[in-house]
């Protein structure tokens, strides 16, 4: 006997569709496990895009656990783009251990970006954050280097809209330079390193942030440089090449002075004789208009004469020695 095949491949579909839309083993582990939800909503479920399994389940989850949680809280939260399983657990966590945490308060943790359940697990396992190198010059000007351990508990109250971790490490680094600055020496400083730990403590660094500061452990103190010694260095490099500055220019300055002074002297010598080449004209001139006589003129040469003559027996080696002008000759033959 055949029968025919279209009909029982419409029906086949027909029927993955209901299943697919309904899925009764799901409704029936919901009813057994004691969450109420009917056909209807799991279809709606589909119809919104929403995992019918992914909502039993968390609703399974928090039934058991004793959370009183509806299928709409939990598909509203889906829908906004939650984690739902996170939420639960952390839900759950926290009602284990005694926390304070509504759903509300979950679901906009979870919504701001956060890890729920991890923020849940520090707050009853508190974790350990290690700063990097912090850097820090005591008074009498040596550099320590300082690795602190952080102690944190997450504050679920300030979860959203509090700082993270990156503040905490900003801030415990700034209270651990202001700590070993305000240090006369770098050995007090060694001697006494959990002073460091009770000052940055006693500011409230975590006020803001997600998270409560439990304690501040100095690890590691190493000794760095010679900051204060490499300052008074270059501070006296400095002001050495500042003074070569002044004195290239005073030196400058000075031949300038020396130059123009040279100038000025030549400038007078030039003037002499501009001066003495004016005096064989003015002799003529007086010749010319009988103010100077013959003899008077030789006496004048004679005076000349002698006056050479002296000069060069004083001084032998210069340019008039040993030479007589013939006025001084003609003066004694007349």
């Amino acid at each position: 006997m055949n029968f025919p095949l279209f009909p029982l491949a419409v029906a086949a579909v027909v029927l993955l569709v209901f299943l697919y839309f309904f899925p009764i083993s799901l409704w029936v582990t919901a009813i057994f496990s004691g969450v109420r939800v009917s056909l209807f909503q799991l279809a709606f479920m589909r119809v919104r895009k929403v995992p019918p399994s992914l909502i039993v389940n968390s609703l399974i989850t928090s039934t058991k656990a004793g959370l009183q949680l509806t299928a709409n809280d939990l598909e509203t939260h889906f829908l906004a783009g939650g984690n739902v399983p996170s939420v639960i657990k952390a839900l759950i966590s926290a009602d284990k251990a005694n926390i304070p945490l509504s759903f509300k308060q979950a679901t906009a943790i979870d919504l701001a970006g956060r890890n729920v359940f991890e923020a849940v697990t520090t707050s009853v396992n508190p974790k350990v954050i290690n700063t990097p190198n912090v850097a820090a010059v005591s008074q009498d000007g040596i550099q320590l280097i300082v690795i602190a351990r952080v102690t944190v508990r997450a504050n679920i109250a300030q979860l959203v809209g509090g700082a993270g971790e990156e503040t905490i490490l900003a801030r415990v680094g700034e209270g651990i330079v202001t700590s070993i600055g305000s240090s006369k020496s770098h050995k007090e400083v060694l001697e006494n390193p959990d002073k460091i730990s009770k000052l940055v403590l006693s500011k409230g660094l975590d006020a803001g942030t997600a998270f409560e500061i439990l304690s501040i452990d100095i690890a590691d103190v190493d000794i760095g440089e010679n900051i204060g010694a490499k300052l008074q260095i270059d501070q006296a490099a400095a002001d050495l090449r500042v003074a070569e500055a002044r004195a290239e220019e005073r030196r400058a300055m000075a031949v300038a002075v020396e130059q123009e002074n040279r100038a000025k002297t030549q400038e007078a010598k030039s003037r002499v004789v501009e001066a003495e080449a004016e005096i064989p004209k003015a002799i003529a001139e007086a010749f010319r208009s009988g103010n100077l006589g013959v003899m008077d003129y030789y006496k004048m040469r004679n005076v000349q004469a002698d006056t050479e003559m002296r000069d060069s027996i004083a001084n032998p080696g210069g340019s008039g020695s040993g030479s007589i002008k013939p006025g001084r000759e003609e003066g004694r033959q007349s």
